[in-house]
C-alpha cells in the first residue's frame, strides 16, 4: 500500500495539474470505486480545484465551499495525467481504469485500481480539532469528515510531538503496531515503519520507550520519510508510478525492509523476518533491541 512518501510524491504531481482547473466531466467505471458515494461523482461537474492536499495516506481535492474529492489509493490506486488525445491513443486504453475526470485545458485525469481497494468519495468537510490546516497543501483548518479520526504525521507541522512522545514513553503495545495506527500517527505502513525502527536500532516488539530512544525513533521516522521523498517514495512495481508513470526509486536504499537474511549494514548478521500483528517484519537480531527505561 502506498505510504506517506508515495502519496505525498502523488499530491504534488496533482496539484501541479489541478489546481484552478474546473472539471468538465467526471465518470466512474463500475460501481465500486464509488462505493463510498451515493451521489456518485456527479457533484464535482463544473466545480474548481482548489487545492490538493494530504493527511497520512489520504488525499483530497479542495473543491471550495463545503465539497472534497477524498480519494484513498488502497493497494494499487493510480492517478494518471494525460495530455490533450494521449488518452485517445491505444496507450490511453487503460486496463483498470476506475474513474476518469476532464478538465477545463483538456487534460484527463484517470483513477487506475488494479486490485480495487481504492475508492473516490465527494464529502463534506468538518473544522479540524486543533484548529490547525488540515494536510500538506492546504491552509484552511478543515478535512474530509471521513478522515477527521486520521492523526497528522510526522513530516506535518502541527503534529504534537509532545503527546506522541509520551504514547511512545508509556505504551504496552509493540512499537511497530504502534506506528502503524493511523490515530496515533499516520502515513507509516510496513515498509517505513521497518525502516525508522531499523535505523533507531530499536527492535519492533519493544514497548514503552525511554524519552531519548522515543525522541531517536521520531528523528530516525523523519529521516527516512524526507529520503524516500526525495526519491519520489519506493517502487516495487507497476502497482505504484507517479501522476506521469514513472517509478520511485527509493527502493534502492532500503536497509531492513524485504532484506530478511541479507547482512545487516551495520552488522553483517543475517537480517531476520518474524511476523507481528499478522504484518511481516524485517529486523536485525543483535542491532536491534528493546531499549531499558
Amino acid at each position: 500500500m502506498p505510504e506517506l512518501p508515495e502519496v505525498e510524491s502523488i499530491r504534488r504531481g496533482l496539484a501541479e495539474h489541478l489546481v484552478g482547473r474546473r472539471i468538465l466531466a467526471a465518470r466512474a467505471f463500475g460501481t465500486r470505486v464509488i462505493r463510498r458515494a451515493p451521489q456518485g461523482l456527479a457533484p464535482l461537474v463544473g466545480r474548481t480545484v482548489r487545492a490538493v492536499v494530504r493527511r497520512g495516506k489520504f488525499l483530497w481535492c479542495d473543491m471550495g465551499e463545503d465539497l472534497a474529492l477524498l480519494a484513498h489509493l488502497g493497494m494499487s490506486g493510480q492517478f494518471r495525467v494525460d495530455e490533450p488525445g494521449e488518452e485517445e491513443s491505444p496507450a490511453g486504453q487503460r486496463r483498470h481504469l476506475r474513474a476518469r475526470f476532464e478538465l477545463d485545458n483538456g487534460l484527463v485525469v484517470d483513477f487506475v485500481d488494479q486490485r480495487t481497494f481504492g475508492y473516490l468519495a465527494p464529502v463534506a468537510f468538518q473544522a479540524t480539532a486543533d484548529g490547525q490546516p488540515g494536510g500538506a497543501g492546504s491552509k484552511r483548518a478543515v478535512v474530509p469528515a471521513p478522515v477527521a479520526h486520521i492523526a497528522r504525521d510526522l513530516l506535518d507541522p502541527y503534529l504534537d510531538e509532545s503527546a506522541l512522545l509520551d504514547i511512545l514513553g508509556t505504551t504496552r503495545r509493540a512499537l511497530k503496531r504502534v506506528l502503524l495506527d493511523q490515530e496515533i500517527v499516520s502515513g507509516i505502513g510496513n515498509i517505513y515503519a521497518d525502516e525508522m525502527l531499523y535505523r533507531a536500532r530499536i527492535h519492533p516488539e519493544a514497548t514503552a520507550l525511554p524519552a531519548a530512544a522515543a525522541q531517536a525513533l521520531l528523528n530516525a521516522g523523519r529521516e527516512v520519510l524526507e529520503a524516500a521523498l526525495a526519491a519520489g517514495g519506493t517502487s516495487f512495481d507497476s502497482l505504484y508510478v507517479h501522476v506521469n508513470g514513472e517509478s520511485g526509486y527509493f527502493e534502492r536504499s532500503l536497509q531492513a525492509y524485504g532484506r530478511a537474511g541479507q547482512p545487516c549494514a551495520r552488522c553483517g548478521t543475517p537480517l531476520q523476518k518474524i511476523t507481528l500483528g499478522g504484518r511481516s517484519t524485517t529486523l536485525c537480531p543483535v542491532c536491534q533491541v528493546a531499549p531499558i527505561g
